[in-house]
């Protein structure tokens, strides 16, 4: 039987989740960074083996489901039933927290990946061969860098934004305080968070000073905030974005969104995820994303 002990996040285990996810060379250690920061009220643990040949990191989710949140195995050590060692301490310790079901899926807001991306293979054998259970499929896709998109459709969505008399800019880390407000009371604390955690946010706004409780009885006043959206609250990806209905059909999401995918290429990025998606199509027109990466959520009942 494998020894499999609660283990301090170090480099030794940013190396190891670079090695083994080939597909996350570049952004696993910064995912292992940020689950070891995650929202202060959440349980979660690191465990590992001693030599670090592997490691886990779980947690329990808002609804008190368990999460394996990052599952890694040096290739040089596989074959050798560290894995489902793995898999078994991380269901013992979500069993002493009250879990009653297991899921390999992401745990918003703090997540590496929506579930067990397709390609790795290896990883969605070790679910099926323990009984978990298949029951939802997510989807990233990919916008190059910088991002294609029409001039003149741009230049045409800021007239449209002039003429309303709404305005877009940065809010810098320090100073989100007002639309980090806007996102918990439209959306939920789990977009709040990863808007105030993100390298990069933008907004649109109202002309106007922005004022406490501007957005009253289902309209907006002048001042309040519109729509934003965000990039690297998990590492390296685009996301959250949203815009408040009673402002949508000016062209605010696209707006918020190349202005955020031109920040992810000024840093150096080549291409931009925008993850666990809904609506292709807007995503696609806006910045010629394409559909790439596919994720299955796996779940099963913790005895």
């Amino acid at each position: 039987m494998t020894d499999i002990l609660p283990a301090e996040v170090d480099e030794r285990l940013e190396r190891l989740a670079a090695a083994a996810l080939w597909a996350d060379v570049d952004d696993a250690p910064l995912v292992v960074r940020r689950l070891a920061d995650p929202p202060p009220e959440r349980t979660w643990t690191v465990l590992a083996t001693p030599g670090r040949e592997g490691v886990v990191f779980t947690s329990i989710g808002a609804d008190g489901s368990g999460h394996v949140d990052l599952i890694a195995v040096d290739p040089a050590a596989r074959g050798r039933g560290i894995g489902r060692a793995l898999v078994g301490a991380a269901e013992e310790w979500m069993r002493a927290y009250g879990a009653t079901e297991a899921r390999f899926a992401g745990n918003p807001p703090c997540y590496a990946w929506p579930g067990i991306d397709v390609r790795y293979t290896p990883a969605a054998c070790l679910a099926e061969s323990l009984g978990y259970e298949r029951y939802r499929v997510a989807w990233n896709m990919t916008a190059d860098l910088p991002a294609r998109y029409d001039e003149a459709e741009h230049e045409a969505d800021l007239a449209k934004l002039a003429a309303a008399g709404v305005t877009v800019a940065a809010a810098p880390t320090g100073e989100r305080e007002a639309v980090v407000a806007f996102v918990r009371e439209q959306w939920n604390d789990k977009w709040a968070w990863e808007a105030e955690q993100a390298t990069g946010l933008h907004y649109a706004y109202r002309d106007g000073a922005y004022r406490d409780g501007a957005y009253r009885d289902g309209a907006y006043r002048d001042g309040e905030i519109l729509g934003f959206a965000a990039w690297g609250a998990r590492p390296l990806w685009f996301g959250p974005m949203g815009t408040a209905e009673a402002a949508r059909g000016l062209g605010v999401g696209r707006v918020l969104l190349r202005r955020c995918l031109a920040d992810q290429a000024a840093a150096g990025q080549t291409s931009a995820q925008i993850g666990w998606v809904g609506p292709l199509r807007f995503y696609s027109r806006a910045v010629g994303a394409r559909t790439e990466r596919v994720f299955w959520l796996y779940r099963r009942a913790l005895d």
